[in-house]
């Protein structure tokens, strides 16, 4: 016995620090994220590995949040006996794979030193401003052209290629980590460039003008004043407040496109409340996505369509309702509660609902709790205007901000319920 611990510990001499592993393969995800889809899925993998490398299997089952996502992936999983499209059904399953890996992993990981935390922040940073640099040269090097485009809802290219909503909610989750590193991050050096560098990104939500950056950007800046107003800085929490609107009109006056945004955005809800066709215009068809997946889940409630012919069945009752509607407009529902119940049924949504709620539970009244809480209700209010579980991108950016403000919260859990402290 003694042999084998001597042989076991000289093999974790050997192997690198985890915690720096773990930091090379965030930013190897990270830098996934904008450039490679392969990237992306290679350095998810060798960070779940890394993490949980030293960590018995009988540990795993005591991960009782991790174990709930395993519930309603094995439905996903199921909905294969009763779905005629195989192939979409293994697509749609693939894009899941993260969740059984990366809530597991991100429990395991130690917390970054500071070192480590400023290098790591400093190095995102400088890759969201590259991606925002990539839209920002497009856009200045025709800006009457894609001001134009904007009126018909053509937003800006982005990095990633053809996903401006993962782009801007990406930046937005970003500046609001940088708020809460902030104190962490000690060099004023550091400091200043990552000052500079929300500021810049600030810019570009703007710019590009998603809603989804938008909410999520106001959103947090208006619970951050709140916060700050009824806690130790009540004087900046209330002029913050008071600048939220004054902020949004000059942008509305100083930025084409998000003016034109804006002015689109109305357009599309005065057709909806007026009954003028809608299937065609983008929030207009969201809504007609939630009408047409409502009806199908009431006539499967138990089981779904199954994960694979959502799609098919979705195009069926377009056929039906709105046969005017191209293949363009023919969305699945875009709230993913409506996806999970539509190919798997009320059983499965209430689950997957659960797993979603859970970890609200870990909240306690500290600084940690209210950025975690923040970033949650962020990516709930994404869970229910956008399928986002159900493409790649969407998967990532969902996970790794939630895990990654969930295990600053567990961090500061463990150490004010720690006898030591």
């Amino acid at each position: 016995m003694t042999e084998l611990v001597s042989k076991s510990t000289f093999l974790n001499d050997k192997m690198p620090d985890k915690a720096k592993v773990a930091l090379g393969c965030i930013l190897g995800m990270f830098a996934g994220f904008l450039f490679s889809r392969a990237l992306l899925s290679i350095a998810m993998f060798l960070f779940g590995i890394n993490a949980i490398r030293d960590v018995q299997v009988r540990q795993w089952f005591r991960q009782r949040w991790w174990l709930l996502g395993l519930c309603w992936l094995a439905i996903y999983a199921l909905s294969w006996f009763w779905t005629e499209n195989k192939g979409g059904w293994g697509e749609h399953l693939q894009t899941k794979l993260p969740f059984l890996l990366l809530p597991l992993a991100f429990s395991y990981q130690p917390r970054f030193n500071q070192r480590q935390l400023q290098f790591f922040t400093l190095s995102v940073a400088a890759m969201l401003i590259i991606s925002a640099g990539y839209t920002m040269a497009i856009f200045l090097s025709n800006p009457s052209f894609y001001i134009d485009e904007y009126k018909v809802s053509h937003m800006l290219p982005t990095l990633p290629k053809r996903d401006h909503i993962r782009s801007s909610m990406s930046a937005a989750l970003f500046v609001m980590w940088a708020v809460y590193a902030w104190p962490r991050l000690g060099d004023r050096k550091v400091k200043a460039l990552v000052g500079v560098c929300i500021a810049l990104l600030v810019v570009y939500i703007h710019v590009l003008a998603a809603k989804t950056g938008l909410l999520s950007l106001y959103l947090f800046i208006g619970c951050w004043a709140v916060y700050m107003a009824f806690g130790r800085q009540r004087l900046l929490g209330f002029a913050l407040l008071a600048c939220i609107p004054i902020a949004m009109f000059i942008a509305f006056k100083a930025l084409p496109t998000l003016r034109e945004r804006i002015v689109y955005i109305g357009y599309t809800m005065f057709m909806y409340q007026h009954n003028y066709r809608t299937d065609n215009l983008s929030d207009g068809a969201r809504l007609i996505s939630y009408e047409l997946s409502a009806d199908l889940i009431k006539q499967h409630p138990l089981t779904g369509v199954g994960a694979g012919d959502m799609k098919n069945e979705m195009d069926s009752m377009y056929a039906q309702r709105y046969p005017q509607t191209d293949e363009h407009g023919r969305l699945l529902p875009h709230n993913q509660f409506l996806v999970v119940g539509l190919g798997c049924g009320i059983p499965g949504m209430a689950i997957f609902l659960a797993w979603v709620l859970w970890p609200l539970s870990r909240i306690r009244k500290n600084r940690q709790s209210f950025f975690f809480f923040v970033a949650w209700l962020i990516l709930f209010i994404q869970l229910m205007i956008e399928p986002v579980l159900e493409v790649q991108f969407g998967v990532f950016v969902y996970l790794f901000f939630l895990l990654l403000f969930l295990q600053e919260l567990g961090s500061s859990n463990h150490e004010k319920e720690s006898p030591a402290n």
